[in-house]
């Protein structure tokens, strides 16, 4: 890699561990509108949502996962995939994750797959405690200097709280997000509707 790419790649991940740094850790409100959105993303209850036709496509992020196999987002195309930004430093972070080893085990065998994105821990080692801690068992990309996470587009779906949760849907498209710990009958209702579209067509 010449110089400049270096350069410029080392910004960008600085970029996005100062957008992090900035929004901190949060316990659970939202820092988006609790009333309706405007144009082609709605917000309602701190939860933002987009129709299927107006969905954008996720970024393909991809790297090692903290058991140290390789994971891309792109794996589980075909599936509804949830997306949860999170560190183990982060007490919200700590709030919420029973309730997202509930809703990984009440989907198993549905089409939904759950994915962490492990940030800001530089070493591994406090991630990997902290899933065992909670029982924990989806896998989760680490990501510590913020890297993946800034290859997401800006926009009203783009994740820049801890912890944020997302949803992909079966076409690799983001259908909703929300910022800050919520409890599983939240993140319930965000997965149902997207799980409820039809399937693509099998070639």
């Amino acid at each position: 890699m010449s110089g400049t790419k270096r350069s410029h790649a080392s910004l960008a991940a600085a970029a996005a561990v100062l957008v992090l740094t900035l929004v901190g850790c949060s316990s659970g409100s939202s820092t988006s509108s609790s009333g309706e959105g405007t144009g082609l993303v709605s917000v309602k209850g701190g939860v933002a949502t987009a129709a299927p036709g107006h969905r954008e496509e996720a970024p393909d992020i991809s790297g090692a996962t903290l058991d140290g196999g390789p994971v891309k987002l792109s794996d589980y195309r075909g599936k509804v995939v949830v997306l949860n930004l999170w560190g183990s430093w982060c007490s919200a972070c700590r709030t919420e994750a029973a309730g997202l080893q509930e809703l990984w085990q009440k989907y198993q065998g549905q089409d939904v797959q759950f994915l962490g994105i492990n940030t800001r821990d530089n070493d591994p080692a406090n991630a990997i405690a902290f899933e065992k801690n909670k029982g924990v068992t989806f896998p989760s990309l680490y990501d510590p200097d913020g890297t993946q996470i800034l290859r997401f587009p800006k926009g009203n779906l783009n994740p820049q709280a801890i912890p944020t949760t997302m949803v992909i849907d079966r076409d690799g498209r983001m259908a909703a997000r929300v910022f800050g710990a919520r409890g599983s009958e939240d993140i319930d209702a965000m997965i149902r509707p997207v799980l409820a579209e039809q399937a693509p067509a099998k070639p």
